[in-house]
């Protein structure tokens, strides 16, 4: 590749660490915290989740950009999409100067050699890469260390002639770069599933219950080009979008290795069957960290902060909504005495529902918060603070 790619780093960490914590830290959370995760105010008793907010593979990549904006003032500087789903982090990018070539009025052909292009911490499709690099702009690549592990792996797969079943979202951006390191870059085959429900076609083909045209039916929205189920679901090897329920991913790989074994036999597993463990630690850590925090006691309400397009904030949403009234909300301005704005579980990014009456009216009430691996501390910290306000 002729474009110079920074993947180890800038070298000014230490002269943006201040514009970080400007922007995204809260001494208000770091008392929390100090006070063993528990909060009182008024009527309401908070328990925070011990591990919730930023990972290491989300604040490397913000630290990225910023030291980037830092070491090129002069040049043009874009970002191929937001670099995390996060509307506060990715408004404080943009109103640095830093253009999103996913934004309706830019086009990745207007990039020239004098400019910067950050590749975001979902990585980038092995397509747009190349057409980066043919113009011979300067890259940054802040893709995570979780998902160069996974495309590790699917690679892994391809060559040893096994399709990649991806449990993923297929129009995610990390599923669609994992999609493009199967197939472009690896001349590999693959399948994305979104859950038990569209794994449990995959099984029935396997088994023999469904036929071609019926597989192609429910699931080809998600398969390579020139995918054939009768030659490409012969050998399979499971991989993950890095930030889907673990417990859910666990279940689809149980299936088809029992789909696996109901073809071909429990000795001849081996030939047909590979899995990895591809979930990203930070999304498992704040997913046991929750789930301990709903175990230890009864709460009254849940609130889940985080962008509504952030696929592990949606699935702490789903794991809180299983055990006590729950509310997705993405900033403070979402809360309101009688009413707040959340994204209902399961719904669409662009659904927001209101629902009034959702804080207790009276007495004491006992409150779990958490946050998806995208949220900055700061506002996690007024969330809280304005949670404190309503009931005082």
């Amino acid at each position: 590749m002729s474009a110079p790619i920074f993947r180890k780093g800038l070298d000014l960490k230490h002269e943006v660490a201040g514009d970080l914590a400007r922007d995204y830290h809260s001494l208000f959370l770091d008392g929390i915290r100090e006070a063993g995760f528990t909060w009182r105010s008024g009527r309401l008793t908070l328990h925070l989740a011990k591990e919730f907010g930023f990972c290491y593979g989300v604040d490397r990549a913000v630290d990225y950009a910023y030291q980037t904006r830092r070491k090129f003032p002069n040049r043009t500087v874009f970002l191929t999409g937001e670099i995390i789903h996060n509307p506060h982090v990715n408004g404080r990018l943009r109103s640095a100067g830093i253009r999103f070539l996913s934004d309706p009025d830019e086009d990745i052909a207007a990039v020239t050699a004098d400019d910067v292009v950050i590749l975001p911490a979902f990585g980038v499709t092995i397509a747009e890469l190349e057409r980066l690099v043919a113009c011979g702009c300067t890259l940054v690549d802040t893709t995570c260390g979780s998902v160069l592990n996974v495309w590790k792996n699917v690679r892994r797969y391809a060559r040893d002639d096994y399709t990649a079943i991806i449990h993923g979202k297929v129009r995610h951006e990390e599923t669609q770069a994992t999609a493009s390191q199967v197939g472009t870059a690896s001349g590999g085959h693959y399948v994305v599933v979104l859950d038990a429900r569209e794994t449990g076609v995959l099984c029935d083909f396997i088994r023999g219950h469904v036929d071609s045209a019926g597989f192609l039916d429910r699931l080809g929205h998600g398969c390579s080009p020139g995918f054939h189920p009768p030659r490409h679901l012969v050998r399979v090897g499971l991989a993950n979008q890095t930030t889907m329920l673990m417990a859910e991913s666990l279940e689809i790989g149980n299936m088809v290795r029992r789909a696996m074994i109901d073809r071909y036999g429990e000795a001849a597993l081996p030939e047909h069957y590979r899995a990895f463990d591809t979930i990203c630690s930070a999304t498992q850590d704040r997913q046991d960290a929750v789930l301990e925090l709903l175990d230890e006691q009864r709460f009254d309400v849940a609130i889940v902060i985080g962008g509504y397009n952030s696929s592990n904030t949606r699935n702490l949403a789903r794991l809180c909504a299983e055990r006590v009234a729950t509310y997705h909300i993405a900033h403070p301005a979402c809360l309101e005495a009688e009413s707040i704005r959340h994204l209902q579980t399961g719904a669409g990014p662009g659904t927001e529902t209101v629902t009034r009456g959702w804080l207790p009216a009276h007495g004491p009430f006992t409150l779990a918060v958490t946050a998806g691996a995208s949220t900055p501390d700061n506002i996690v910290g007024e969330v809280i603070e304005r949670l404190g306000r309503l009931a005082a």
